[in-house]
Order: structure tokens, then C-alpha cells, then sequence
């Protein structure tokens, strides 16, 4: 039973949960609070996100989908309804997750906060027209609608051209050895060169002595003319003539870079273009006309390009003629308040979506939500703080708090203690991670939680601050990369020296050029000295926060190799011999061994007339994948299924005696990942949980090579406990002789540095040069640092100390 038979006493404050039991959730019964400020703490796996978004947002969306007529709830991509005996008490809900399926290209800042709209009316009805000139409708100045968009470059500002030095590589082959090497490959590049043949062009001879006006019809021809081809293949098959259609290579490559869904495809056209600016608008995305139109003697595109900070000066000093042009201005400065409140003053509104990290999406989601009006609802939030530098979280509490003075309910799952002190209410979720949580060992006011002897968050939350300085002696780099005169994004003439042989941490406000610095330019320059014998540095490795995989059919095993030895363990085993079974026919991914009903996938969709297809689990495996004679064969008294069922932590003991799992899933556990089963789909798995596996692969074999470890943020998502068992494995590796730099953000991880490279000193326009760098210390005493006093306060502030730090931060920001 999904919904609450009980009846709700009227005027109940609380939220309540009874018999919860989704993911790792053990019918955890909880009461929460309604207008106030929940914070869902626990270390990572532990349930706190099964909680909220699982169970709470998910129950909350179920019952609005029930509301809505079966035809328009067919449209509407849902969540399928929790395991949970009843919810009562519970408003609608508006969920803010740190979605990892990017926006598309044409999405950008101002098409997520709505501020397009605001700017594109103002200069509609507000702007200034050249004489004689028609007034335009706000649809007109948006480069996504066939009325404003720029005809040559179809409002994207950009043109894809290709060429025949492009389409034709190597000059000397023939069309029959593949000259034209834009064409698809098997059947349909061998159907094209069968049609030219049949057309009477020559395909053996060398392509640059075909006469020019030949290979540019090859090549270029809009035309399609059908013909009917005669096919020359094996001699055993029977030969049927049939009808073929001609495209050209440009064609081709045009048509599969626009339509494709296949991104493999995409990605293989792309290399057979070039990409310059739209010569007929200059990149600016819109028709002539729009672009006239001025206000404050600037076009659009002109003030959608500037940062948002920028943008809200021109508007506060520009002179505003008439009551539409007042009301419009301020309306727009009121929507870019929030968006620099929160940190995100330094984008501008012409940034497109696919740029932005996950952190700022999300903010920006949220300054939208404060404009919205909306009261009565419960807002779910992911670790807003994600991203943050300590000085823009103070901001992020302000807006939390004036969601809730609106009148809704605040549900935010966080790690990020400061965030966790400023609540009204504490939900801490434990005591440790998968199998081992799953149990609410508080739900109360934080100050309760300090009474609770199995929490780790309580441990944090409530331990005094370790003594001053670094928790290790400061190590002395072997060399170094030295970096002049970057100009990239918001960088500019910067230069910079990453020591060797250390632990390096780059630190800033959001938006100072931190991830350029490191992920583009550092990476790079290191990347292309690589080939040099004298370079110290041997390999790179970056370690990034991308998905391990799109689908569910990779996870944890089939991503760390883990799974190429349990294969070769189950075909080893007599049951497998004796039928002659290989490695493969373990693979849930090619026919054999597979249950062909749900194609290795462990569910089926099951299409249901007039409402949206839903997934089942496979009702000839019931979810296990295999075919009924592979699960019959067993390893030590399990079966395959049973094996990828396994929680790491459970493979290790499992797996002692066989050394090849045994290293790999040690270092799975030492990075903190002992709760993630091992055929735990890619699709489940959060960013940073994608991330520490990446890492853990590469622990795993780790070799004696001076390699470079770039991390961007490594302690996103990340509770305090298992900062420290991340740390430890990163100090090993510098300890081993290698290079660690990490972008980040949580302190105490800075304070543990040995060397501190401090970006700043505001965000966009205002940041991109080194304010400070030296060791934590001597960074913790710069002047004009927005991250000196929360570092000092790190190094060993205690309480005052973060007082302090508050207030000195305060003051920086504004000096």
C-alpha cells in the first residue's frame, strides 16, 4: 500500500513517514517538521538521499501525477511510486537535483532563469528603433524561434563548413580504397561507391586525377539522383539488382551532424568540419533587424554577453523613458539579484547551459524558484553548497531562509557543516554506508544530535577543531610546472607554478577560473610535454566527475575490470568446463549466456494503453539477467547473479583467496565504496561516487611512473568521515612519490595542502589572477583573499575562529 488509508489529524506541523523502505531504508518510520529548514545528514550510502528524494519527493510527485488526466500523464517522464506504507502531511514538492544529463546547446543562463524573456520585452516595447524602423515582438529578438533567428547560421552564431581537403584526407587512394573518407563505412559507404560506379565515374583511379569538376559533383552535389546498381560481391551469393539513392559527402556529413541521435556519429561527421563564426550576423545569433534595436546605446546580443553584475549596472544607470521601460528594468534587476546573491554574478546571460557545472545549474534554479512566488510547497534540494567557496554558502543560507519565511518547507540532503548548523532540524541517516545503514539515528534539532553515540556526523559536528597548522609537516617540491601568460575564458596574462612531488589545492570564489586553470590549461601544457624525456612528469591522469557509463549495463564491475576476473572464475568452475563454457558466456551483455527475454537487462517494458510504458522485472529471470542453465553454475555456493548482488564490502571477504579481485576491491574500499554493490548500474551512481571509482581504478594499478592526479572538487557529495578516508589515499599517493592539485573548496582539505595557489579575486571579470600562493599558512594571512580567513579559521580557529572568519570574509568580499 503506496498511500495513507490513515486519516490526518487535522493541523498536523509534521510530515509524516511510516514503513519506508526504499533502496537500503529499513521501514524507517520518521516525523519532520512542515516551515522549517530540514537538513538530511549521514555519511555517503547511508540513505539520506533514498529519504528525501526516494521517498519523500518521489511520493509527493506520484500523488500529483494522479491528479492528471491519463492522457497528459502519458507525456510526463515518471518516478515510479516508493516503497513506503504511508506518507501523511505531505504538500507538493519541487525537487532541485544536480541533474547529470545536460541541457541542450541553444539552453543557456538566460533561458534557465527566465531572464531572456525580461530582457528580449524590454527591448520590444522599450528599446530604441532606427528611423522609419517597424516595432519588433519579443519573439524577434530570441535567436531560438524562426522569427529572430539569424537565416544563414539558424540562430546558433556559429557556421559548420566542410571541405575537400577535409572530406578527402588522402588525395593519392582511390574512391574504391576509400578516399572519400567522410562516407559511412560498411554497406552504405559501399552502396554510395556501387552507385558512383554505376554513374560512370571511375573508382580506381588515384582522386586528385579525377578532373575537378567531377570530384566537386562527388562531393558537393545537392542533387540525389537514383540509379539502378548491379552489385559485384561473393560469387556463392545470389547478386539482385536494386535501386540506389546518391548523397554526397557533404550531404552526408551535414545531415548526420544535424539529425543524429547517435553521438558516436555526431562525433565522427564533426572531424569533417570546421566551425567559425556566422559571417552574416558575427556570431551574434540574430536577424539584422533585432540587432538595430538599442537600449542604453547597446544591441541585445551586446548586453546579454556581459556579466550579470555588469548587466545590472547598465540598468541601474541607464535612463529609463517612460513607465514600461521603468517597470521592465526593474523587473529584470529584481530576477538578477537573486543570481548574484548566490554567487553566480560572474555568468552572463548568452553562457550556454552545457558549460555550467552541476552546482551552478542548480543555483540558478533555485534564485528562480525565490522569484516564482510559490508558498505551501516542500522544496528538495541536493547538496546546494556543491561548488560553493565558503564565503558564497553564507549567501546560499540567506536564500534558504526566504524560502521558507515565503512559507514552504525546506528539505535539503547536505554534507557541508555549516549548512547542517543553520538548520531547524536534523535528520541524520546511519550509521554507515549500504547495508549497514539505512536506519534514522536522529530526527530532532541539530543540538540533539551531539547526544547520539553511533553518528558521525555528530562527531564532526561536534568536535573541537584539531590544533593549529597542518596535520603533516609541509613536504618540499622535486620541480615544477610553470605556466605564463594564460589567456583563457576569464584568465588573463596569468601566471602560475604547480610544484612536483606535493599536494597542491587551487582555491577561489565560484567562477575565478579555478577548473580553467587546472582541467584545461594545466592539463593541457602537461599533456603535450609528456613526449619530452626531460619532462619529470611521466603520466597524467585526470579524474573527473563524469558518468562511467550512459546505460545500465555498465557498473562498478564491468568499469574496473573487476568483472573480466569473476567471469573467468565461473568459467573455470566444473559445471563450465564440462559444458565448455568460455568467459563470455558470463556477459549479461551478448547472446549465450543472457536471458534473451530482457536481453541481459533484468527488466522488460511493459506498454500499458493510455499511460506511459513502465519497467517490470523480467518475468523469465525475475530480474537476475542470466538464462536459467548459466545461473545453475556456481562459485563457492553462489551464482553470477548472486556474485553482482554483492556490496564491495561483502565481494572482499567473499574474494579473499583470489588476489586479482582482492587488489581491486580493496582499493574500492579504502576510498570509501564498500556499500555500492558490485553490479550497481552506472545510472545510479552520483558524481562523486563516479568519481572515487575512477580513482580507485586507478589505484589499483598504480605504477612506479612520476604521474600527475588532477581532481576537480574530489569531496563533492562527500560526508566529513569519508573526506578523511579520500584524503588518505590522496596523501599516499604524493607520499609514493607522485603529484597531487584538486580544485576544492572544503577547507580543511586546503588546510592539509602543502602548497596553496588562491584564484581570485571575485568571480568572471573580476577574478582570474593569482591573489595569493605559499604554503596554507602563509595563504591564510594574505591581504585581499576571499579565502585567507576561512583558511586561518581552518588551520585552528575553533568557534571564534569561525567568527571571525565570517566576518573577515565579509570584509574581503567588499574590499
Amino acid at each position: 500500500m503506496h498511500q495513507s488509508t490513515a486519516p490526518q489529524a487535522h493541523g498536523d506541523p509534521y510530515v509524516r513517514v511510516r514503513g519506508a523502505r526504499e533502496h537500503n531504508l529499513r521501514g524507517v518510520d520518521v516525523d519532520i517538521p512542515r516551515d522549517a529548514l530540514t537538513v538530511f545528514t549521514g555519511v555517503s550510502g547511508s540513505g539520506k538521499s533514498s529519504l528525501a528524494f526516494g521517498t519523500l519527493y518521489a511520493e509527493a510527485q506520484r500523488r500529483y501525477f494522479e491528479s492528471v488526466a491519463p492522457y497528459a500523464r502519458r507525456l510526463i517522464h515518471q518516478i515510479g511510486a516508493p516503497k513506503v506504507d504511508s506518507v501523511t502531511g505531505l504538500p507538493p514538492a519541487v525537487s532541485l537535483e544536480q541533474r547529470r544529463s545536460s541541457p541542450g546547446s541553444r539552453s543557456s543562463v538566460g533561458t534557465v532563469t527566465l531572464l531572456s524573456n525580461s530582457l528580449r520585452m524590454l527591448y520590444s516595447r522599450a528599446g530604441t528603433y532606427p528611423p522609419g524602423a517597424e516595432r519588433l515582438d519579443s519573439d524577434s529578438f530570441s535567436p531560438n524561434t524562426a522569427a529572430g533567428a539569424c537565416p544563414s547560421c539558424h540562430g546558433l552564431g556559429r557556421i559548420h563548413r566542410t571541405s575537400e581537403e577535409l572530406l578527402v584526407p588522402e588525395p593519392g587512394l582511390s574512391i574504391r580504397q576509400g578516399a572519400i573518407a567522410a562516407w559511412p563505412g560498411a554497406w552504405q559507404g559501399k552502396n554510395l561507391r556501387d552507385i558512383l560506379e554505376a554513374l560512370g565515374h571511375d573508382v580506381d583511379r588515384p582522386w586528385r586525377e579525377l578532373p575537378a569538376k567531377d570530384r566537386a559533383w562527388i562531393l558537393f552535389t545537392e542533387d540525389q539522383p537514383v540509379v539502378t546498381v548491379h552489385p559485384v560481391r561473393d560469387a556463392e551469393r545470389i547478386q539482385r539488382p536494386y535501386q540506389g539513392t546518391y548523397m554526397s559527402a557533404h550531404r552526408y556529413v551535414m545531415r548526420t551532424f544535424a539529425d543524429s541521435k547517435s553521438a558516436t556519429l555526431r562525433a565522427r561527421a564533426e572531424k569533417f568540419l570546421t566551425d567559425s563564426p556566422c559571417p552574416v550576423c558575427e556570431g551574434r545569433r540574430l536577424r539584422p533587424e533585432a540587432l538595430a534595436v538599442t537600449f542604453a546605446g547597446r544591441s541585445i546580443a551586446e548586453l546579454a554577453a556581459l556579466a550579470l553584475t555588469d548587466l545590472d549596472a547598465v540598468l541601474a544607470s541607464a535612463s529609463l523613458d517612460g513607465e514600461a521601460a521603468r517597470v521592465l528594468a526593474e523587473d529584470l534587476r529584481s530576477r538578477i539579484g537573486p543570481v548574484t546573491e548566490l554567487g553566480l554574478g560572474y555568468l552572463s546571460l548568452d553562457r550556454t547551459a552545457p558549460t555550467l557545472s552541476a552546482g551552478e545549474l542548480q543555483r540558478l534554479r533555485l534564485a528562480t524558484q525565490l522569484r516564482s512566488g510559490l508558498f505551501g510547497v516542500v522544496y528538495v534540494l541536493d547538496e546546494p553548497s556543491a561548488g560553493l567557496h565558503p564565503a558564497d554558502t553564507e549567501a546560499l543560507l540567506g536564500v534558504l531562509d526566504r524560502l521558507k519565511e515565503a512559507g514552504n518547507t525546506v528539505f535539503v540532503v547536505e554534507h557541508d557543516l555549516d549548512v547542517v548548523r543553520h538548520a531547524d532540524w536534523l535528520v541524520d541517516v546511519g550509521p554507515l554506508a549500504g547495508e549497514h545503514g539505512g536506519q534514522v539515528l536522529h530526527s530532532g534539532p541539530p543540538q540533539a544530535l551531539a547526544a547520539v553515540a553511533e553518528s558521525a556526523t555528530a562527531r564532526h559536528l561536534f568536535a573541537a577543531r584539531e590544533p593549529a597548522g597542518a596535520p603533516r609537516p609541509v613536504r618540499g617540491a622535486t620541480g615544477a610546472v610553470r605556466l605564463a601568460g594564460v589567456d583563457r575564458h576569464n584568465l588573463r596574462g596569468l601566471e602560475a607554478e604547480f610544484p612536483l612531488g606535493v599536494f597542491t589545492a587551487v582555491t577561489g570564489v565560484s567562477g575565478s577560473g579555478k577548473s580553467t586553470l587546472v582541467g584545461q590549461v594545466l592539463a593541457g601544457e602537461v599533456g603535450e610535454r609528456l613526449a619530452d624525456p626531460d619532462f619529470p612528469v611521466r603520466r597524467l591522469v585526470e579524474v573527473d566527475q563524469k558518468p562511467i557509463g550512459r546505460t545500465p549495463r555498465s557498473n562498478l564491475a564491468t568499469y574496473t575490470g573487476l568483472f573480466d576476473v569473476v567471469r573467468k572464475l565461473f568459467a573455470a568452475a566444473p559445471q563450465a568446463r564440462a559444458r565448455g563454457w568460455k568467459a563470455g558466456r558470463f556477459s549479461f551483455n551478448v547472446a549465450g549466456g543472457r536471458c534473451e527475454t530482457c536481453q541481459g537487462e533484468g527488466f522488460v517494458s511493459v506498454e500499458l494503453l493510455f499511460l506511459p510504458s513502465t519497467y517490470a522485472p523480467c518475468p523469465t529471470c525475475a530480474g537476475a539477467r542470466y538464462n536459467a542453465e548459466t545461473l545453475a553454475v556456481r562459485y563457492a555456493g553462489l551464482n553470477i547473479a548472486e556474485v553482482l548482488g554483492l556490496t564491495v564490502e561483502s565481494a572482499a571477504g567473499f574474494f579473499a583467496e583470489v588476489p586479482a579481485a582482492a587488489h581491486s576491491l580493496r582499493a574500492l574500499e579504502e576510498i570509501g565504496l564498500g556499500y555500492l554493490r558490485l553490479g550497481q548500474p552506472a545510472t545510479e551512481l552520483s558524481g562523486g561516487e563516479a568519481q572515487r571509482i575512477k580513482l580507485a581504478t586507478e589505484l589499483q594499478r598504480l605504477r612506479r611512473d612520476h604521474t600527475l592526479y588532477l581532481l576537480d572538487e574530489p569531496t563533492t557529495g562527500l560526508h566529513p568521515a569519508d573526506v578523511r578516508v579520500l584524503l588518505r589515499q590522496l596523501h599516499g599517493l604524493v607520499d609514493a612519490g607522485h603529484s597531487v592539485v584538486v580544485v576544492e573548496h572544503d577547507m580543511d582539505v586546503v588546510a592539509g595542502a602543502d602548497w596553496v595557489i588562491d584564484l581570485g579575486p571575485g568571480g568572471g571579470t573580476a577574478g582570474g589572477r593569482v591573489v595569493a600562493a605559499g604554503t596554507p599558512s602563509q595563504v591564510a594571512a594574505a591581504a585581499g583573499s576571499r579565502t585567507a580567513p576561512y583558511l586561518a579559521r581552518a588551520l585552528g580557529g575553533g568557534r571564534e575562529g569561525a567568527a571571525a572568519g565570517k566576518a573577515d570574509g565579509k570584509a574581503a568580499g567588499k574590499a
